[in-house]
């Protein structure tokens, strides 16, 4: 069987990994199988390609039945705005175990995050820890891809970085891996085409550079031509704002607790490598998006 033949499963497909995932099946002659709650959120042209099994990757009979016959997954927690976040995911990677599990699916790639390797300490992010333990779990051969910071991240401050600050709870002499969206959607394809890995492996995605938000600052004045000031927000502050925004306490935790847990010491498990370094930089993409 080609990688052609191979139904192949895509979870998220309109998001910014997602939809780049979608579109390299597609170029590559793949009729993707894709899981959303509302096909109209397509575009026509690629309507056309795919199969869509509309439904809710909370709802572990619909996954069930959505990735029937499927032969290889591309799983990705999408994220909850109410309750905890950490159960939240552990609740979506209990669907998809069962669903890899009912349904033999041979291989899974899984969208997970630098600092899952923590397994606990690191606020939401020890949800996609949960996630790969438990794809693990099935015996399947399972690729957890564990990324960086995503550049887009920086599109939720598009106002404060056009008055010149750049505010964050990470420490500004913190050295963070940074990615494009757009680089794990072709990370995640080459290895969803791909068909002779086995077992459970850990990827990550780590960007061209790592960048502390001092370097993020001066890159960023570069792009917009003004000059955009680091800005070290304490913890409690910052956890302050979090709640001043209506978010419940669990998503505090969970928001607050990534930085928090990640900034002391923390070293991830896969050391950049050809294998794990992207090439879309930081100015690249601010050129794009922020411009």
């Amino acid at each position: 069987m080609t990688s052609t033949d191979r139904k192949i499963v895509v979870t998220t497909p309109t998001g910014q990994v997602g939809s780049r995932v979608v579109r390299l099946l597609v170029q590559a002659g793949v009729r993707p199988t894709l899981l959303l709650r509302d096909s109209s959120k397509l575009d026509p042209g690629t309507r056309a390609r795919v199969d869509v099994v509309e439904g809710d990757q909370g709802d572990a009979e619909y996954v069930v039945r959505a990735t029937r016959d499927a032969d290889v997954l591309f799983w990705v927690n999408p994220p909850g705005f109410s309750g905890d976040p950490v159960a939240h995911y552990a609740s979506l990677g209990a669907n998809a175990a069962l669903a890899v599990q009912e349904n033999g699916i041979a291989h899974t790639v899984f969208q997970s995050s630098v600092g899952a390797e923590k397994r606990h300490g690191a606020g939401e992010i020890d949800g996609l820890a949960r996630t790969e333990e438990q794809l693990n779990a099935t015996g399947a051969a399972v690729t957890h891809l564990r990324c960086g910071y995503f550049f887009s991240n920086l599109l939720m401050d598009a106002e404060s970085l056009g008055e010149g600050v750049l505010r964050t709870p990470w420490p500004l002499d913190h050295a963070l891996s940074w990615v494009d969206p757009r680089d794990i959607g072709d990370v995640a394809a080459a290895k969803l085409l791909a068909s002779n890995w086995q077992g459970v492996q850990v990827q990550a995605v780590h960007g061209p550079a790592d960048l502390t938000f001092a370097q993020v600052a001066g890159i960023l004045g570069d792009v917009l031509g003004h000059e955009v000031k680091p800005e070290h927000v304490p913890d409690d502050e910052f956890r302050s704002m979090l709640r001043s925004a209506g978010l419940p306490e669990a998503q505090v935790d969970g928001i607050a607790g990534m930085s928090a847990g990640l900034s002391d010491g923390f070293v991830a498990e896969d050391e950049r490598s050809v294998v794990t370094t992207t090439p879309t930089t930081l100015a690249a993409w601010a050129q794009q998006y922020l411009r």
